[in-house]
């Protein structure tokens, strides 16, 4: 009895004097607090973040665009919106980041936008077609962004040029404000904030993204160059729990809709987090579809870049395989047990 309380009283020691515990790895993520993040609302609430030792500081921007500079300068470690010149022209000056992973895109019946016209329009008549866009002011995030990958589209299916429409650029809160005062005919928002403008009626909505563009790969994960490769272990870790919050979002939904497994939980963390508090209205919307398994549409990453290299924004030496990692994605989701074939 004696040796044995000796051996508790030494392990006591080893225990209140040892090392501490390793302090958990910051990552700092640039999003846009939309309902793609939904995962990160997720990760964070159930722990799987902290689950990896990743202890995470999630920033808010207006668009991803403006993300580009504090992931070059390595305040941020990762980012989540849209795949942009901006993006490519950072790559190209050997600004270091690359895509990993994707985050959202337009799947037949999954859109990830909502072409809005503004409700005076509609009631005029004045918009009846793609084609009566001609003219109008229409409202995206910035230049270069993967809304003009839409543009192109409606160019093409209507023979219209870049020169029948102006566009105004604006965050996707700012959008609806536009659509409200006059600001801007049309919009492309995500949601909920394109929802919400409607059930506020400012405006109608016109046609879902995945009509005009299927499978249009929307926004993807970024790494910054110091998290991709002298972070690689941190930048792995998030990706698992990142890929674990997904799986659990696409769980819960029924038709794509927010009312199955879970669901209740989740509407809560997206009330919490976004501009729309009411869950029953988030209930009946729609959520892009997000790969269980990371993967990117990279057909459709090509063709938005091919748009951007024809409007002249893309400089320098670059294309859209020199802008990807998919390392993070394919070693995470092998890890996890791949659920795509």
């Amino acid at each position: 009895m004696r040796v044995r309380l000796s051996i508790l009283l030494a392990v006591a020691v080893v225990v209140a004097h040892g090392p501490r515990a390793r302090a958990a790895d910051k990552v700092s993520v640039g999003t846009t607090f939309s309902m793609t993040d939904l995962p990160f609302f997720i990760g964070e609430k159930r722990g799987y973040f902290r689950d990896e030792g990743l202890e995470m500081n999630f920033v808010n921007f207006d668009s991803a665009v403006r993300m580009i500079a504090p992931l070059a300068s390595g305040d941020l470690d990762a980012a989540a919106g849209g795949p942009s010149a901006g993006l490519y022209n950072a790559i190209a000056r050997n600004i270091g980041m690359r895509i990993v992973a994707d985050k959202s895109r337009a799947a037949l019946g999954r859109y990830s936008q909502i072409l809005l016209v503004r409700k005076e329009l509609i009631a005029s008549g004045r918009v009846k077609t793609l084609g009566d866009l001609k003219g109008l002011k229409i409202a995206s995030a910035a230049p270069g962004s993967s809304a003009m990958g839409t543009l192109n589209r409606i160019y093409q299916q209507t023979g219209m040029k870049e020169s029948d429409i102006e566009r105004v650029y604006m965050g996707f809160p700012q959008q609806i404000i536009a659509l409200q005062n006059g600001a801007a005919d049309v919009a492309f928002p995500t949601e909920p904030f394109a929802s919400e403008a409607v059930r506020r009626g400012f405006a109608v909505a016109f046609m879902t993204d995945d009509q005009i563009y299927p499978d249009h790969q929307m926004s993807v994960m970024l790494y910054a160059d110091r998290f991709r490769t002298q972070r690689k272990d941190a930048g792995l870790r998030f990706m698992r729990a990142y890929l674990r919050s997904v799986r659990a979002q696409n769980d819960s939904l029924v038709d794509g809709k927010l009312t199955g497994k879970d669901a209740e939980e989740f509407l809560t963390l997206i009330a919490e987090n976004t501009s729309v508090k009411d869950k029953a209205f988030l209930r009946t919307l729609t959520m892009s579809y997000q790969d269980d398994d990371g993967r990117p549409n990279v057909d459709s990453l090509k063709e938005d870049f091919e748009v951007f290299r024809k409007e002249g924004l893309i400089e320098g030496k670059i294309s859209v395989d020199d802008a990807l990692d998919p390392w993070f994605a394919e070693t995470a989701a092998k890890q996890l047990g791949n659920r795509r074939r």
